[in-house]
């Protein structure tokens, strides 16, 4: 069963409960019609559960993480996405220099490497996790092949070739194709992983052995 299907389960049991406590307490009532005492266990019993259905609501119902907009301005078509531009605002300035050869995304919080190819060559996929796994650079040796959502936030789809947007502190960013392994892996097929090309931010699988690819490391991240 599902954390969703659990959480509506558990608001059906409390509703019954809900409904059985009150009508006791009419039933209560009908026979004692004074005031309700505040202490009564069963008028406990009703606050308890109405706690209860809150707390669940505010679980069932969360914020969220809000979705960034994607850049893309230009508007082709009413409705489509540089028309509305929907989504939460990037934050100014974006991204920051550390002077020390690594950039820190403020809106992801997380550390790339300033030169896009600080891995120099491309290589299959195996060898780009070992390359950023054993990367130390700048005082860290945590760094990492990123996921296919980490790569992507640095998207801007608003401009091409690269896909970045414009005055970002990036060096060595490669001209097309620019296609960079992900460490995601295909759910239908496990001898395929994702890549993107910098280029336009479009995503695509491919063997992990027999194509190469760039490296990007970072570094951080929940």
């Amino acid at each position: 069963m599902s954390k969703h299907q659990k959480q509506v389960l558990a608001l059906v049991i409390i509703s019954v409960l809900a409904a059985t406590v009150l009508l006791l307490t009419g039933l209560s009532e009908a026979v004692k019609p004074e005031r309700p005492n505040p202490d009564d266990p069963i008028m406990t019993m009703l606050d308890e559960i109405y706690d209860i259905v809150l707390d669940t609501n505010s679980k069932v119902s969360p914020a969220g993480i809000p979705v960034t907009k994607t850049g893309q301005t230009r508007s082709y078509v009413t409705g489509g996405d540089g028309d509305l531009e929907k989504g939460a605002d990037l934050p100014d300035p974006r991204f920051t220099d550390n002077g020390n050869g690594t950039v820190t995304d403020n809106l992801t919080g997380l550390m790339w490497t300033k030169d896009a190819q600080q891995i120099i060559g491309e290589m299959n996929w195996y060898d780009a996790i070992d390359a950023c796994n054993n990367l130390v650079f700048a005082g860290w040796e945590d760094w990492r092949l990123p996921n296919v959502r980490e790569m992507l936030s640095l998207i801007d789809y608003g401009y091409y070739n690269p896909a970045l947007t414009p005055g970002h502190p990036f060096i060595n960013v490669p001209p097309y194709p620019g296609r960079y392994w992900v460490s995601t892996t295909m759910a239908n097929n496990s001898l395929e992983a994702m890549h993107v090309p910098i280029v336009n931010g479009a995503v695509n699988g491919m063997n992990k052995i027999n194509n190469l690819r760039l490296v990007w490391p970072v570094r951080g991240g929940s």
